[in-house]
């Protein structure tokens, strides 16, 4: 049996791949490469240049490859972006996984995992971190599109044999130790890649997007997760799903906040970079602190980190970007 892994060919998406390779599994990806890039999956897997909202073609490729399980990554995942365009977010991540979620239950697949996010909790009502029955309030488009898929695949369990997991990722950063995959997305946002850009000389500065929060040092504080602990994770939630469960939603972070001025300052220390840092103003969307409780995580799925320290995603995440910069040079 094989599994889909739908947008396999993006950051995360392709970090999964190779998840699952390294556990002898098939794989099977689609992905439309708008954001992700055909050498990013791995000869072993099967790659199929598609959408994910086209369900004739989804079922065709779960038949023909007698998929069994789907991990579903496809989807935009920006938030300035989704407030400024909500209905490509409404349909990238909404209409496109309710398409995909017909063609899965049409072929009987009853294995499914989302890939969810934090940003579907919108601003903490309460300190701390934050555990999985807190009140869900979007503050994007983003996070209402992935909300609503999350309604969708709960509502299509109870009407269906579907059974699921739902993943609510908080900050992803980092990239595969072995330098397989990373983040190589042109214009990416994701705080750490930028920080890293600009230690290697590739952008001039880094703009800080606000830095009077009510935080201990006025900028935003997130909760990163190194992404080969997240799709190892998601591997918990596969074996899960094998053994008989039915549904599950969890958070994954590690239950710790850096500011964006922690994570900037150690940035340049492991870079040994002082590169320079300008203050914009807050950007619509960004909520002030947002950290994970992960005890659902680790306690149902036996799941246990392996690189829970921020200086090894910074240092993860540099030496990726060299392995970019000789991609491009030899280009």
């Amino acid at each position: 049996m094989t599994v889909l892994v739908t947008g396999g060919a993006g950051y995360i998406g392709s970090h999964m791949v190779w998840e699952l390779l390294d556990h002898g599994e098939s794989v099977v990806v689609i992905d439309n490469l708008s954001t992700g890039f055909d050498w990013a999956v791995p000869d072993r897997a099967t790659f199929i240049n598609g959408n994910v909202g086209d369900r004739k073609l989804v079922e065709k490729i779960i038949r023909d490859h007698d998929v069994d399980a789907v991990i579903h990554f496809a989807g935009s995942v920006v938030v300035p972006e989704s407030i400024d365009d909500p209905l490509k977010y409404y349909h990238n991540n909404t209409s496109n996984s309710r398409n995909l979620l017909e063609a899965v239950v049409h072929c009987g697949v009853d294995k499914f995992i989302f890939s969810s996010t934090a940003a579907v909790y919108g601003e903490p009502l309460t300190r701390g971190p934050i555990r999985e029955d807190a009140v869900l309030n979007p503050m994007s488009p983003y996070g209402s599109s992935k909300l609503m898929t999350e309604i969708m695949v709960r509502d299509t369990a109870l009407a269906s044999d579907l059974r699921y997991v739902m993943l609510r990722y908080f900050n992803v950063a980092g990239c595969d130790p072995m330098q397989r995959t990373g983040q190589s997305t042109q214009g990416a946002t994701h705080l750490i890649k930028l920080a890293c850009e600009t230690a290697l000389g590739r952008r001039p500065a880094m703009a800080i997007f606000g830095d009077d929060y009510d935080t201990p040092d006025g900028t935003c504080v997130r909760d990163f997760i190194h992404v080969s602990d997240l799709v190892g994770a998601h591997y918990a939630a596969l074996e899960f799903l094998r053994q008989g469960g039915l549904k599950f939603t969890a958070n994954c972070g590690y239950s710790r906040g850096y500011s964006v001025r922690e994570v900037i300052q150690a940035v340049k220390r492991i870079s040994g970079n002082d590169f320079p840092v300008v203050i914009e103003p807050r950007r619509p969307g960004d909520i002030a602190a947002l950290t994970a409780n992960s005890h659902r995580l680790t306690s149902r799925l036996s799941w246990q980190p392996r690189h829970d320290s921020l200086d090894k995603i910074i240092t993860d995440a540099l030496a990726w970007e060299e392995v970019l910069q000789n991609r491009r040079k030899s280009a």
